[in-house]
């Protein structure tokens, strides 16, 4: 079986050093699709450059947590979204309090007011994906996958879904095999593999040791359509104080960003494709 691999951005929109480095990332060929924080404050640039370059594959990341301490974000939704909310009217911090105090009908609300946006600015986006596994449940077990699906139904978008479990993420295969035969159920178009990397290990101690690292798990890709997701931005004092790992983001830009990077995955047979490819190849054309 062959090996095909996507590689997106995720975050898109959070700040304008993460829009740096995915303009920089799309337009040199370093990954191959990115997903748009709509609720963020750097969005409408992410979003009007998205217009300006239908050529590339770029989503929504739909976006129900807000993770950072002292940057934060609020629904895009207008009307009834207090269960999407804090005390102090922001989006959850965590997933396990969004999953429990989420009403369904303001989910889906929310996902459509953020696609929605997008498509304010011109955007018609190639697949939609989550920010934080928030949808997915979990943590406790109540997802909002079939809402998810049958947008992505309405609108012809593939979803970022597996049919088979990561690799030591602790999600039992009889789960994912079971929402994966839900989004067959919608007709939506999903990934064999969602590949995550760790960053639990020497791979956090440098730059070299992380590249090391990467370039070792591409030799290993499995077959099938895999997907693997990365947070690239531009080292900045603005990320630096909104995250205590910020240089995990700067090294991942670094890497992707380097030509060598891309020629490795080559080398190993790998063929990177996007989104909009999975969409035609669920339908049984080539790519």
């Amino acid at each position: 079986m062959d090996k095909y691999l996507i590689i997106n951005c995720d975050d898109f929109g959070m700040c304008h050093a993460a829009n740096t480095a995915v303009f920089d990332l799309l337009e040199n060929g370093g990954v191959t699709s990115a997903t748009v924080m709509t609720p963020c404050g750097w969005a409408p640039e992410a979003l009007m450059y998205a217009a300006k370059h239908p050529e590339f594959a770029i989503g929504i990341h739909l976006t129900f947590t807000s993770e950072w301490g002292k940057y934060k974000w609020r629904p895009v939704s207008e009307g009834a979204n207090s269960s999407l909310r804090d005390e102090s009217g922001f989006m959850h911090l965590h997933c396990d309090t969004f999953e429990r105090d989420a009403v369904v009908s303001e989910v889906e609300a929310e996902i459509r007011a953020q696609l929605a946006l997008a498509r304010f600015y011109g955007l018609e986006p190639s697949h939609l994906d989550n920010h934080m596994g928030s949808l997915y449940g979990l943590e406790s077990g109540r997802d909002f996958l079939d809402t998810v699906y049958k947008i992505c139904a309405e609108n012809d978008l593939p979803f970022r879904m597996m049919r088979f479990a990561p690799e030591k993420q602790g999600i039992p295969q009889e789960t994912v095999t079971r929402l994966a035969a839900a989004a067959d159920s919608f007709g939506v178009p999903i990934l064999d593999h969602l590949w995550e990397h760790s960053w639990q290990g020497p791979q956090s101690d440098s730059y070299e040791n992380f590249r090391d690292y990467m370039l070792t798990r591409f030799e290993n890709c499995p077959d099938g359509i895999v997907e693997t997701y990365i947070h690239p931005s531009a080292e900045c004092d603005e990320l630096k104080n909104t995250s205590s790992v910020w240089f995990r983001r700067v090294w991942e830009y670094r890497l992707f960003a380097d030509p060598a990077t891309r020629a490795h995955i080559e080398a190993q047979g790998i063929k990177l494709i996007n989104y909009r490819d999975l969409a035609r190849m669920y339908k049984g054309k080539k790519v």
